[in-house]
């Protein structure tokens, strides 16, 4: 009788519990060929989430439809491949958007709590799947006495650029919304960064950070309450960072079982 093609890996049942990459097998020497095509098809979808520009008509349509303000801001890189190769760029606002949102603060006239910045970071993707679903969460979750002010749509964005976005406000926190980098696996993962008392030069030991925001992780609200919990404690504490440490897991209660959200 003549041996299967593939050999089977005794820890196979561990698969149920992850879907991280083991107990793949081996054909001969090398991993079974249906493996070697699921890895190129990752590969191939984590490349896109970082080359993908970001729908952003489409992504004001459906913030706009939750009865929200949005503006739009670039950083200094001029394209895709700048932002890739010149992080640095990534972390400045141009010096235009810079001026127009000078401008849309003073007509504002009042300085948010709370200023949210959407941007496409390393995964237009997660964007596009997840800061819509994560921003209605948030207003539906939103804290008594808390201004939110407008969404700002951000392109060729790194997380710093939140910090002139949110100093050109005068916002008190700043959350950005970005799509982080993509994983084998987990090309549509959205992470959050909330930083108190925004300005240009805060390091990023001075916020705090949600990662692994979307249907396969951490859904919306979830990571709304415990985003909103942060709020609170750096309100209370005078700032975030490695000084406000996320205890939401113990002190939040646990969503009520008719709770559509809970899921």
């Amino acid at each position: 009788m003549s041996r299967a093609p593939v050999r089977r890996d005794p820890w196979t049942e561990l698969r149920a519990f992850t879907p991280a990459r083991l107990a793949l097998g081996r054909s001969g020497a090398s991993m079974p060929t249906d493996e070697v095509l699921r890895f190129g098809l990752a590969h191939a979808q984590a490349r896109d989430a970082v080359h993908l520009p970001l729908d952003a008509d489409s992504l004001e349509h459906a913030l706009r439809a939750l009865g929200v303000e949005c503006l739009r801001a670039r950083s200094a890189a001029p394209d895709r491949a700048a932002y890739l190769l010149r992080p640095d760029l990534g972390r400045r606002l141009h010096p235009d958007d810079t001026v127009a949102l000078r401008e849309a603060a003073r007509a504002r006239g009042s300085r948010p709590d709370l200023l949210l910045v959407v941007g496409d970071g390393l995964s237009s993707l997660a964007v596009q799947r997840n800061a819509a679903p994560l921003v209605a969460s948030l207003l539906a979750a939103a804290e008594p006495g808390w201004t939110i002010g407008p969404v700002v749509i951000a392109t060729q964005a790194r997380v710093a650029l939140g910090d002139d976005i949110g100093e050109a406000f005068g916002a008190r926190f700043v959350a950005v919304l970005i799509g982080e980098r993509p994983g084998l696996g987990s090309p549509d993962s959205l992470g959050v960064y909330l930083t108190a008392d925004p300005r240009r030069g805060r390091m990023d030991a001075e916020r705090n950070c949600l990662s692994n925001i979307r249907e396969a992780g951490m859904d919306a609200a979830t990571a709304a309450r415990r985003l909103w919990w942060l709020c609170r404690e750096a309100r209370r504490q005078g700032g975030t960072g490695t000084g406000l440490h996320d205890a939401s897991d113990e002190r939040l209660p646990a969503p009520a079982a008719d709770d559509p959200d809970a899921a």
